[in-house]
């Protein structure tokens, strides 16, 4: 097994070993509301926002996750619903020193570089699918631009947004998110730098919007 399966095989089973753990969270139907420490918890080092308006909703995820893929769209659906409360902004898998690291820089490269051309809502499901289901190869540049190329992107202006500063910047702020908030499942979202669910907290992909309608909840008073 190489090192890029060994990590999502890893990441899986934790989430998979998770959820039978919690049959009460995976399978019954709740009329209460989520709890902290059950369906969410806080970090123990809480992170500051990038923007006052609006609560701020992180999504950590990695293009190779069966998981991350099943809340793509979910999310995008949930985000679209709470555009005027919510700013949801995403972060790539990089967990420095793990063996699979160049793969998850050359994906997270991927991704800064479409959110760079503004080309994230257009592309970000397709690259799911093309990563994940058709087992493309998005690690070099040259295999890249050919796959945006597809689908209608000018290959001068993928290039150059690639080979950006700003976009090599990006991939190693990734990774030093991932140690300072702590982050050890894919995919989480943690709201406001402070609290935190994933499928193995919230009780599956499909239950994590509404928790994370519970945390916007608490949140958007405040900004009142």
């Amino acid at each position: 097994m190489n090192s890029k399966s060994l990590l999502r095989s890893t990441v899986l089973l934790a989430v998979a070993a998770g959820i039978a753990a919690s049959p009460v969270q995976a399978g019954a139907v709740s009329h209460e509301p989520p709890s902290e420490g059950v369906q969410f918890v806080k970090l123990d080092h809480p992170q500051p926002v990038r923007e006052s308006a609006r609560t701020e909703a992180v999504e950590f995820f990695w293009y190779d996750c069966e998981h991350s893929q099943q809340l793509e769209q979910p999310l995008q659906a949930w985000a679209e619903k709470h555009r005027a409360d919510v700013a949801l902004r995403r972060v790539p898998a990089i967990w420095p020193g793990d063996p699979g690291e160049g793969t998850q820089r050359a994906h997270a490269r991927l991704y800064y570089t479409l959110e760079r051309l503004g080309l994230v809502e257009r592309l970000q499901t397709g690259a799911f699918r093309s990563i994940h289901n058709d087992r493309v190869d998005l690690t070099t540049e040259a295999a890249a631009v050919d796959w945006v190329v597809r689908h209608g992107v000018d290959a001068q202006l993928f290039r150059q947004a690639y080979r950006s500063t700003e976009v090599r910047e990006s991939v190693d702020d990734a990774a030093a998110q991932f140690v300072r908030y702590g982050i050890d499942e894919l995919p989480t979202v943690v709201v406001q730098g402070e609290y935190r669910t994933s499928p193995t907290k919230a009780g599956g992909v499909d239950a994590m919007p509404e928790v994370l309608n519970y945390l916007v909840q608490q949140e958007w008073p405040q900004k009142r």
